[in-house]
């Protein structure tokens, strides 16, 4: 409760709770210092009075982390990828520190461990949860942070543009390396992903329901911008899915994320690529589409992208390709 007492001249209110810091506040009348203490007493019995900073003492950054995977991440579409790579970071020793001691340049001094043996690309991605991880805590936890140590971390550069292709060869070789995999379908995963351009989470959700063979369409209920579309389905793509089995409503039951990611590292190890990623599939079917002469808004429509600036990021046309169009133009 509130504690309201006459002074002098004037009327002091002090509020003490436990856990959090003391307030207090003098008026010059008794109503007004009632009104005060009222609405004080009220926030603190819902708990919305901001904590001592003292709490941070009895909290590591590893138990943050903790909560944040625990509590957040299951909301999050991203849930698999981020927890993995939140679980990677508790094995820092960082995450020992209580938070009262932990500042920017502790994560400064961990990006620059990080960088170098990973990319800043990588290392972006990495950080992006935590960053979200510190905006709950402060915003919604109320922990009496002093700010987002991660807010303006400067990573290096990161504005770089992937240019990977896959080569004829090269995807001679991948599908030769998938047809040895034990998995049976990462080989039309890997197919599909080049036909439509979907992404790996889209092709391991899909539904035998949501696909239409008359219409020669995909449907996805919800994507990664949170909305859904409809993918056009090439020849080949309708002929990959009449070789599929099925045996359950998802067309790649039992897969997750991670299980496809462990089985494309060691198909990619064992057809000797290196630096591909199964991402790279999407950046190649993008690339193809605009070979095929579909246009931005035709792209976009398959692709799933809003903003032609994101979908130019995936767009990477041959060079030789290019000078052989102009040299058919001009002749």
């Amino acid at each position: 409760m509130a504690t309201v007492r006459k002074r002098g001249t004037r009327w002091q209110v002090q509020i003490r709770r436990q856990g959090f810091p003391p307030k207090s506040r003098s008026f010059r009348d008794r109503k007004s210092a009632l009104e005060w203490a009222r609405h004080w007493d009220g926030q603190a019995d819902r708990c919305d009075l901001p904590l001592s900073p003292k709490v941070l003492d009895r909290i590591t950054l590893g138990q943050l982390v903790t909560r944040y995977r625990d509590e957040i991440l299951p909301t999050k579409k991203s849930c698999q990828v981020e927890t993995y790579i939140l679980n990677a970071f508790l094995r820092d020793p960082l995450c020992k520190r209580k938070l009262s001691t932990v500042t920017k340049a502790d994560f400064a001094a961990y990006r620059d461990r990080r960088l170098v043996s990973i990319s800043a690309n990588s290392l972006s991605r990495q950080i992006s949860p935590l960053r979200a991880m510190f905006e709950v805590a402060r915003h919604e936890w109320n922990l009496p942070l002093r700010g987002n140590p991660l807010a303006k971390l400067k990573l290096g550069s990161t504005g770089g543009r992937r240019q990977r292709r896959i080569g004829a060869e090269e995807l001679d070789v991948l599908i030769r390396a998938a047809k040895q995999t034990r998995n049976p379908f990462i080989l039309p995963m890997i197919l599909l992903a080049l036909e439509t351009g979907m992404r790996r989470g889209e092709l391991i959700g899909l539904e035998w329901e949501n696909i239409d063979f008359r219409s020669r369409t995909a449907f996805l209920p919800m994507t990664k911008n949170g909305e859904s579309r409809f993918v056009p389905l090439s020849p080949k793509a309708l002929e990959v899915f009449g070789t599929l089995p099925v045996t359950d409503t998802r067309i790649f039951p039992a897969l997750t994320g991670n299980a496809v990611r462990l089985a494309w590292e060691r198909m990619r190890k064992r057809a000797g690529l290196e630096d591909l990623h199964f991402h790279d599939l999407r950046h190649e079917a993008v690339s193809r589409f605009f070979e095929k002469g579909l246009s931005i808004p035709e792209v976009a429509l398959v692709s799933g992208h809003k903003d032609p600036r994101a979908l130019f990021r995936y767009t990477h046309m041959r060079v030789r390709e290019i000078a052989e169009k102009l040299s058919a133009s001009s002749s």
